[in-house]
């Protein structure tokens, strides 16, 4: 026969164990995504750099057709 105790440590100690594993591998996930976050904003970083340094020599062309172009002008 088995007593309340024994059926307490039976059900327990497993669901315990399983608690413990679920809470570590939610910790694990959750470091790597936290790593991923970091990786993916160093990403961003460089995209917006990219974009700017974009917009910068997009000026600057802008800027050297302006200037040709007035100068076209003025000839004409």
């Amino acid at each position: 026969m088995v007593t309340n105790e024994q059926l307490y440590l039976a059900i327990g100690i497993p669901m315990l164990f399983n608690a413990t594993l679920a809470g570590l591998v939610v910790a694990l996930f959750n470091a790597r995504f936290t790593g991923m976050d970091r990786r993916f904003d160093a990403i961003d970083k460089r995209f917006d750099d990219m974009r700017d340094l974009w917009r910068a020599e997009l000026r600057r062309v802008e800027e050297v057709l302006d200037a040709r172009l007035k100068h076209l002008g003025e000839r004409h």
